[in-house]
């Protein structure tokens, strides 16, 4: 007599995904509203309105909320709720003076660029071009983000890359703002990265560092209203 079949076994459930914690959630959830200006500056934000839109109670919103006024992106009112920062004319300056000091001296440093690098940036303007096309800005500022860091990562310097990273969230906030306030400076950011690109393969230092004091100077310009 054969032996009874073995009782078949039910495969394993994978276990559910883990969310992040609830501070967490509200933090991404109102971060990433800012930067994408779903809340614009001036906007005020109540714990109550933020704990229903995530799912949550209000102990994680004020949690959430302490640490986006320690980044500088909103301002807490008690029993009012959260201030959505503007972005200042001061600001604007600050990081542009900031970026021309690091991607000046990255853009020299990276002549020679390396095949990898020059791949990587084409990559990345073709993105922001198809991005641009998509009239997604948000997704926009950040493949612009990406192409300058990629050229700060090659210079071989580490302590700048980290200082050029800090800048991160004020870059994207501002050049999201930047284009919905000027949007035919989509096209010309666009030609000015192909400019970059080009003097890097080409070898020239000089001519890649003045292209990129152009770019970068350009939203100063702006901010202090004088002309484009």
């Amino acid at each position: 007599m054969s032996p009874a079949p073995a009782p078949a076994t039910s495969p394993a459930k994978s276990a559910p995904a883990k969310q992040p914690p609830a501070a967490e959630r509200v933090y991404a959830h109102v971060k990433q509203g800012v930067l994408d200006r779903s809340y614009e500056g001036g906007t005020l934000l109540t714990e109550g309105d933020l704990a229903e839109a995530v799912g949550v109670s209000r102990t994680p919103v004020r949690e959430a909320l302490l640490r986006l006024e320690a980044e500088g992106l909103i301002r807490l009112y008690p029993k009012k709720g959260a201030l959505v920062l503007p972005v200042s004319v001061q600001e604007i300056a600050d990081v542009v003076e900031t970026r021309l000091l690091v991607e000046e001296y990255a853009a020299r440093k990276a002549v020679p660029a390396p095949p990898s690098l020059l791949a990587r940036l084409e990559e990345l303007l073709e993105r922001q071009r198809r991005e641009a096309a998509a009239g997604d800005l948000a997704a926009v500022a950040v493949s612009d983000r990406c192409f300058h860091a990629e050229i700060v990562r090659h210079a071989g310097n580490e302590i700048l890359s980290r200082l050029y990273d800090q800048l991160r969230d004020r870059q994207l906030r501002m050049g999201v703002a930047v284009m919905h306030a000027h949007p035919d400076r989509i096209a010309k950011n666009i030609a000015e990265h192909g400019e970059i690109l080009r003097a890097l393969r080409g070898g020239d230092a000089d001519a890649a560092a003045a292209v990129v004091h152009r770019h970068v100077s350009w939203v100063r310009n702006l901010a202090r209203g004088e002309a484009r």
